[in-house]
């Protein structure tokens, strides 16, 4: 049995995560060009595998924490630019998931050692990815999270943070029982 989750500090968290899309982002660029330099090797391919589980687990699950708590504070504003903004970084997720499930199959094949995708594709729709998640990012925390912040100040978010621990240990546990 895994251990309780501990309290994060909800934003600290966020934020980190926000590094770690564009740190993965940067290991998705390197693959590419390893793959059309070298095709694929064991090191490409436990590279795609790395970089997929990363943005078909945590990635979505940073989506579905800022969906749940910090997005729903931001939509009550009454300030209408906040609002249309969290509009915006809502749709925004939509679009990230639509671009995610046109490279995935790419990544699924590369970890399985199938070079059937055409890497300039490839490349082409991570570029697309790319600009759209820098986009997200910035709009996230120059706008969002400061007045997500804000609004949340005074209110116990230690309960947030343990929620946000709580799903990612539930997953974790559940891609090793997967991987059995």
């Amino acid at each position: 049995m895994a251990a309780a989750p501990v309290a994060i500090a909800v934003f600290e968290f966020l934020d980190q995560t926000h590094r770690d899309i564009q740190q993965h982002i940067r290991q998705l660029h390197e693959l590419v060009d390893a793959i059309e330099s070298d095709g694929l090797n064991q090191a490409n391919r436990e590279k795609a595998r790395r970089v997929l589980n990363y943005f078909s687990g945590e990635a979505r699950q940073h989506h579905l924490d800022e969906e749940k708590h910090i997005f729903p504070t931001l939509l009550a504003s009454q300030d209408p630019a906040v609002v249309q903004a969290t509009e915006h970084l809502v749709q925004d997720h939509g679009w990230l998931e639509e671009n995610w499930l046109q490279i995935a199959p790419s990544l699924e094949a590369a970890a399985n050692g199938n070079l059937w995708f055409d890497p300039v594709e490839l490349r082409h729709a991570l570029d697309v990815f790319e600009a759209l998640y820098l986009d997200h990012i910035l709009l996230e925390e120059s706008i969002a999270y400061p007045q997500a912040r804000q609004r949340l100040a005074g209110l116990d978010t230690v309960g947030m943070g343990r929620e946000m621990a709580r799903r990612r240990v539930l997953r974790q546990a559940e891609a090793l029982a997967r991987a059995d």
